[in-house]
């Protein structure tokens, strides 16, 4: 049983998180980078770039979904003396909920090795003055980003409200996403792949009725949606590409049933699709193991380039 939008409704969810460059070696988000998530996480997104670098189908994929905000923050950075692609080793986006509204929220926070004492020279001489809180300084990027250096190795960027809130959660002004163990129960054993995600239960209803399309409308998915706990997914680019999606649900019976609405879907959206778009549906293979909905994809390069330019992925993402 097979489906691929699935993938890139995954997808298009790294698209409006990722794209800068980055480089690593490892993709395991360290404690004080979870330290600077605030609690409420939604959804959180991790890249080791050395991988995305290595594959040039992953740079396909990082030219045709970013967001021209993290384009603008990418040119800002180098303009302050930063390059790039040598100084990041890995970038984390975390989508969450403000303390203080309840509205969704998007903070970035990258990990590698800064030339802080040089970009700080380069924005006093450009006299660029950043907003203090705390101990920490909030320096302007252009295009509503903000940039506050944790330490060395660690920076947050995002909109002024977010990087706040990030802080807040890193000095104990409010909770983190470290004492938020139903999230923390998702995180990989291995935190090794290119892309890895988690996403919390009612990011995961949202996500798997937009994956679901027409599908969802049944009743079956109205009763068992509310049984999602949450999500986690990991995409590799070493041999082919690779995306493995598990949902967690609470017993054997509700991931059995989300396999078969699943599977369903799979067979309608096929009926209409183009042959690059038919081959991905092929690819992708939907079954239920435990209390765990599992989807697995695998292509070569050649396979997924040509998905790239179809109309499918293009709906996706856009």
């Amino acid at each position: 049983m097979k489906c691929s939008k699935g993938i890139f409704r995954h997808l298009s969810i790294f698209a409006v998180a990722g794209g800068l460059s980055l480089t690593a070696m490892a993709s395991s988000l360290a404690t004080q980078s979870q330290a600077a998530i605030p609690f409420d996480v939604q959804q959180l997104i991790v890249v080791d770039y050395q991988a995305m670098l290595n594959s040039s189908i992953a740079m396909q994929l990082r030219s045709k979904v970013l967001p021209p905000e993290l384009k603008g923050l990418q040119d800002a950075l180098e303009h302050s003396g930063m390059n790039v692609g040598r100084s990041i080793d890995q970038l984390a986006f975390i989508s969450f909920r403000d303390p203080k509204t309840h509205q969704l929220s998007i903070v970035g926070i990258a990990s590698g090795q800064f030339p802080i004492t040089d970009i700080l020279a380069g924005f006093k001489k450009r006299k660029i003055k950043g907003t203090k809180i705390r101990n920490t300084i909030i320096y302007p990027m252009g295009s509503s980003m903000e940039v506050a250096f944790l330490e060395q190795t660690t920076m947050l960027f995002g909109a002024l409200e977010s990087v706040k809130a990030s802080l807040n959660a890193r000095d104990g002004i409010t909770p983190s996403f470290l004492t938020n163990s139903d999230m923390q129960n998702l995180l990989p054993v291995t935190q090794n792949d290119a892309v890895w995600s988690i996403m919390d239960s009612k990011g995961t209803q949202t996500m798997m009725q937009s994956v679901m399309g027409q599908a969802a409308q049944v009743a079956d998915y109205d009763t068992v949606k509310k049984r999602l706990l949450g999500s986690r997914y990991s995409m590799d680019f070493e041999h082919d590409v690779k995306f493995n999606l598990d949902v967690m649900t609470p017993d054997i019976m509700s991931a059995a049933t989300m396999s078969s609405l699943l599977s369903a879907a799979a067979l309608y959206k096929k009926m209409g699709a183009t042959p690059a778009e038919k081959t991905a549906i092929d690819d992708t293979h939907i079954t239920s193991t435990g209390s765990t909905l599992q989807v697995r994809f695998s292509a070569s390069d050649s396979d997924f380039g040509t998905l790239l330019n179809s109309d499918l992925f293009q709906s996706v993402i856009h």
